[in-house]
């Protein structure tokens, strides 16, 4: 159900959108936990279904996930007060912080609990969790971090996300998979430059979004879905824009951010790194054409989704900017020359 048709739900967005400025501009740590508590009593309502019992199951497991990392992150508040001046245990709190802050995220190693829960949600609910909520916790993840220890971290996040994305029959633990190996790039941009970060960020939930969107529109949740002789030729070619551009594959726009990014790794000689990050999104990437490959194999010129495409300005607008992520990477290519 869209959040504008009813407005309990527009309470508790907005509540949501609140807590994360409150976060995000507290100058205490006490207030980040503050705000980081705001926001998950006001997304489990948004998320929760009464008449669906996976989305009752997704709701009652994303509160004892984000719980423990609540508990853990004000552990490591109360740490800090008490230690401020040992430098020894600065680590340790920065590690536990650091903990806390990937565990509210669904990053590697407290990735288990996203793909289950995203399986359990709607689109909407599934974009808010896979791009807003992710905000929070990446800034004060920034404040704070420890260095060696989020190398690993990054390292591993695009790896599992890669690995996890094979053979899965879902789209919302396909998506799931997806944004926990763009959550390794973001973290590799937010090292860089904050900058850097808000640029990739801002790319991955214009793509996550129009995804998102896009099979909520139509109605889509699983693999085999995509092979419908009822979808046309168009909506299938948006799909494949969109995924090649969530990929990273040249010349699409969603290439763009990842390619600052290599371009500062090269420039440092982090050439592993490099390696392994490009080395992933080249298999990710075979994931893609595997099902859009299999996909555009079946379609149907005369259907009775031609005339809904034609009609319904929501796929207008999403072929619209289809055509921009097309042409918007040869756009800046020029730009930057």
């Amino acid at each position: 159900m869209l959040f504008l048709i009813n407005s309990n739900k527009m309470f508790f967005l907005f509540i949501l959108c609140f807590s994360t400025l409150i976060s995000i501009s507290s100058n205490s740590w006490l207030g980040c936990w503050i705000g980081l508590e705001i926001n998950l009593l006001s997304f489990i309502p948004l998320i929760s279904n009464s008449n669906n019992l996976m989305n009752s199951e997704a709701s009652l497991k994303y509160f004892l996930t984000q719980s423990i990392a609540s508990i853990n992150f004000l552990f490591s508040i109360l740490l800090n007060m008490m230690t401020l001046k040992n430098f020894i245990m600065n680590d340790l709190i920065s590690i536990i912080i650091n903990s806390s802050m990937l565990m509210k995220m669904g990053s590697f190693p407290f990735h288990f609990w996203f793909p289950n829960i995203v399986e359990g949600l709607s689109w909407m609910n599934c974009f808010i969790l896979m791009t807003w909520q992710k905000i929070t916790p990446m800034i004060l993840l920034s404040y704070y971090f420890n260095m060696n220890f989020l190398f690993i971290m990054m390292i591993f996040n695009v790896m599992i996300g890669t690995i996890g994305s094979f053979n899965q029959t879902s789209l919302r633990k396909l998506m799931a998979f997806f944004s926990i190996n763009n959550l390794g790039w973001m973290l590799l941009a937010l090292m860089i430059s904050e900058n850097l970060w808000m640029t990739y960020f801002f790319f991955y939930s214009f793509f996550i979004s129009i995804l998102n969107f896009l099979f909520f529109i139509l109605n889509i949740f699983y693999v085999n879905q995509l092979f419908n002789f009822n979808l046309n030729f168009p909506i299938k070619i948006s799909i494949m824009i969109n995924f090649f551009s969530l990929g990273g594959l040249p010349p699409f726009l969603g290439f763009f951010p990842k390619w600052l990014i290599i371009n500062y790794l090269m420039t440092n000689n982090l050439f592993i790194m490099t390696f392994i990050f490009v080395l992933t999104s080249l298999i990710i990437l075979f994931v893609y054409i595997r099902i859009i490959y299999s996909s555009l194999m079946f379609f149907s010129i005369k259907s009775k989704w031609f005339k809904i495409f034609m009609k319904n300005n929501y796929l207008i607008m999403i072929n619209f900017f289809s055509f921009i992520s097309l042409l918007g990477m040869i756009i800046s290519t020029f730009f930057f020359i």
